[in-house]
């Protein structure tokens, strides 16, 4: 008897401690909701070359030279990142109808965006960079063999909502903007 209650003790032991839901709030589906991404002030920089280093590292792995931040594609993105929280949608449009080139273009940027990644989430910057990896259309705007500099922001709600952009420019010196387009 007391045989058993030992084995029964240590399974109900080793069960508890697989638990690694702790007090984390369940989803409609029985599964533990995911735990929110908090950026504390001051954690900006941080942020912002973890990131550059993981897209130099898939940028290196991809046979495609490496992009350095750039303050005015950063401060696009940051402004992307706000107006999409503020209406609450994750898209390519302003809400002043602004597309991402003309947001590239007030900033000052020289050189042509290649593109702009965004996401809508509560996951860290190294999993949205998953996230767009697993995806041909945002993997090719990271890839972009053309790219020299990269913009990357975000805004973070209070309900721990973040908003992430992702810009990737040219060399203004290699590849100036279409002549005559204006948005």
């Amino acid at each position: 008897m007391l045989r058993r209650e030992m084995i029964l003790g240590m399974a109900a032991l080793g069960l508890a401690a697989c638990d690694t839901t702790g007090n984390r709030p369940l989803g409609p589906d029985g599964l533990p909701l995911p735990a929110a991404y908090i950026i504390n002030p001051g954690d900006e920089a941080a942020i912002q070359f973890r990131m550059l280093d993981s897209v130099n590292a898939l940028r290196q792995t991809a046979g495609v030279a490496p992009v350095a931040l750039d303050a005015r594609l950063t401060a696009a993105a940051a402004t992307h990142s706000r107006d999409m929280a503020i209406q609450n949608r994750p898209w390519l449009f302003g809400s002043d109808g602004s597309s991402p080139l003309a947001r590239a273009q007030r900033v000052g940027f020289q050189g042509r965006l290649l593109g702009e990644n965004i996401s809508e989430s509560f996951e860290s910057e190294i999993q949205t960079l998953a996230a767009w990896m697993a995806q041909e259309n945002t993997r090719a705007v990271i890839l972009d063999p053309n790219a020299r500099f990269m913009g990357f922001a975000w805004y973070q709600e209070d309900s721990a909502k973040l908003w992430w952009t992702l810009n990737m420019g040219s060399d203004p010196a290699v590849s100036q903007p279409i002549a005559g387009l204006s948005f």
